[in-house]
């Protein structure tokens, strides 16, 4: 493997720029990103690999998100800063934060014990008080605290589970990839009068599975 040298490994800055490169316009969520740094929602490891738009892998066969996408699919929840935002997949939490940078309360599902205590060192060590992370099956939902203005699952399904759907908000917007696990279609839903329906399709990505625990 090559090793770039320190003076031309990428920076924030640089990342930044291949976000708004992958063409993310929200100004807000431009600015989350720049204000979260990703460095330190990952495995001290695999920190040189943070600035650079790819996934990291993170155990349990589970990878973060690359930074584009989950720029694309936070951009399109539109949120303005007073909605209340299910997450399903926390991973490490970077993606927590930049949606509790946005919002004015995230929770967020996480299937592995081990994974959930990390992101909440995580966001603690950013002083990121407005985001609750709780272990669970995200495929459930998090019932207790809906309705929820906006959902986005890090995990890939066939069809979207009726849990989710239902604790979305008439007016809400879901971001969810479809597809079962290699080729998905990460896809804006938004519910009216009850009814959830597709609006586009944001892109074309892969996912790992959203498992239960145990499955």
């Amino acid at each position: 493997m090559t090793v770039m040298p320190r003076a031309h490994r990428p920076g924030s800055t640089e990342l930044l720029r291949m976000v708004h490169g992958a063409g993310i316009r929200d100004e807000r969520v431009l600015e989350a990103v720049a204000r979260v740094p990703r460095v330190e929602f990952v495995p001290p490891e695999a920190a040189a690999g943070a600035y650079f738009d790819e996934p990291i892998p993170i155990g349990h066969g589970q990878v973060t998100t690359q930074p584009s996408l989950v720029a694309r699919m936070v951009e399109a929840l539109s949120l303005r800063g007073g909605e209340h935002v299910l997450e399903i997949g926390t991973g490490l939490g970077w993606q927590t934060a930049l949606l509790a940078t946005l919002a004015k309360r995230v929770w967020s599902v996480e299937r592995f014990p081990d994974l959930a205590e990390a992101a909440r060192r995580n966001l603690a060590g950013r002083a990121i008080v407005n985001a609750e992370i709780v272990v669970g099956d995200g495929g459930h939902g998090l019932a207790e605290h809906a309705p929820y203005d906006a959902i986005v699952v890090s995990a890939a399904s066939p069809e979207v589970p009726s849990p989710l759907t239902e604790q979305l908000a008439d007016r809400g917007r879901l971001v969810h990839p479809l597809g079962t696990g290699g080729d998905e279609q990460v896809t804006l839903f938004e519910k009216r009068s009850g009814e959830v329906r597709a609006r586009r399709t944001l892109t074309g990505a892969r996912f790992v599975k959203l498992v239960r625990p145990g499955g």
